[in-house]
């Protein structure tokens, strides 16, 4: 099963895909996100956002600065005030 995952700005939408599982810098710690995970909000902290796109699969970085991750029955939403490419 996939997790829908998106990351997004203020300014556009910077990724929207099925993936395995992310891995996102929260403000108490990082944590993991997989299909049917309970729904929360939190915010996050500058970091690396880690996607697996399949199981076993070496992640994908990406670096985010502030913001928050809202999980829920459409997956998971990455709202980072700014990405680094």
């Amino acid at each position: 099963m996939a997790l829908h995952f998106e990351l997004v700005t203020p300014a556009k939408l910077v990724r929207s895909e099925d993936v395995h599982m992310v891995v996102v810098p929260g403000a108490e710690g990082e944590f993991g996100v997989l299909e049917g995970h309970a729904p929360f909000v939190s915010t996050i902290r500058d970091g690396a956002v880690q996607v697996y796109k399949t199981e076993g699969a070496a992640p994908e970085v990406i670096e985010v600065r502030g913001g928050f991750a809202e999980v829920g029955a459409n997956g998971l939403t990455v709202l980072a005030e700014q990405v680094e490419a």
